[in-house]
């Protein structure tokens, strides 16, 4: 896999930090939080920075995708030199009990805006392609997610649904098994779980993959157990948890752009059956979207 750009550093780390051990977790924060001071370290010194040893600084390195700390130190300073040249001013994202409206506004619009920016930064576009081939050429595809992630799940089954493609999204964790046991070479599983620890997801990908077929999974922790169980791994941005905003908000925002991408991808590869498909779908729905008058009184 290449190293990840400059750019997606900090979406890197946000994504791997709770998969790692904590003297090794100490390493990539002060990389992530302090680019252009960590540049100017060598490989000795930012280990006594961070408490830790030079095989740490290393082991941190290349978890984070870099062959070694001298690439990761170039990495570092060019996005220093990015910061440098302009940076957008640091906004807060913690909302407090007694937060006038417009700031709350302000910060959603931040944090939203971060995740997307994050998630984009750190997808890795070999599987990305790779996920759209799999969609696209599927005999059939099941999507397994609970909670938040069930409906980011179904926003996926029915835009491929409406390209012609024969797609399920299972919430149920019982009938997302009996589907996976129907699987085969030829079909796509998906799970969405941003923990990537949800045994209801994971369970039925497991099956699925057991039984041949492409197994694909979105999770913010790609080192997460899911990830045992997938061909196929896309990484979304680590949702930084609040009082007053639990996780599965933004974490649902990055699941989504995902689910965009893979779809768009997909209509493009199958233009000539999707385009008619979407077409057909939007003439049967239009008279619903038709305004009619209301009877007397209502």
């Amino acid at each position: 896999m290449p190293a990840p750009a400059p750019s997606a550093l900090r979406a890197r780390v946000r994504s791997l930090a709770p998969s790692m051990t904590r003297s090794v977790q100490a390493v990539a924060e002060a990389v992530a939080s302090d680019p252009a001071g960590c540049a100017r370290l060598t490989v000795s010194a930012l280990a006594a920075h961070t408490g830790t040893s030079e095989a740490t600084v290393v082991r941190a390195a290349r978890l984070l995708g870099y062959p070694g700390y001298r690439d990761l130190r170039l990495a570092l300073a060019a996005l220093a030199a990015q910061q440098e040249s302009g940076a957008a001013p640091a906004v807060t994202v913690d909302i407090a009990v007694d937060d006038p409206l417009a700031d709350v506004v302000a910060k959603l619009a931040h944090e939203e805006a971060q995740t997307l920016t994050d998630t984009a930064a750190g997808l890795d576009l070999t599987q990305l392609a790779a996920a759209v081939t799999a969609l696209a050429t599927a005999r059939r595809i099941d999507v397994y997610g609970v909670g938040a992630s069930a409906l980011v799940g179904q926003d996926l089954a029915q835009k491929l649904l409406r390209i012609g493609l024969v797609a399920h999204a299972h919430g149920d964790p019982h009938l997302a098994v009996t589907g996976a046991v129907q699987l085969g070479p030829g079909d796509v599983a998906v799970a969405i779980t941003h923990s990537g620890s949800t045994g209801d997801v994971i369970e039925p990908l497991r099956v699925a993959f057991e039984r041949g077929a492409t197994t694909l999974a979105l999770t913010g922790r790609p080192n997460a157990p899911v990830a045992r169980y997938a061909d196929l791994v896309l990484a979304t941005s680590a949702a930084r948890e609040t009082r007053l905003r639990p996780a599965a908000m933004s974490s649902r925002t990055s699941q989504l752009l995902v689910v965009d991408c893979l779809f768009v991808g997909v209509a493009q590869r199958t233009y000539e059956t999707a385009a008619p498909a979407l077409a057909a779908s939007y003439e049967a729905l239009a008279h619903r979207h038709t305004a009619r008058s209301s009877p007397s009184g209502a």
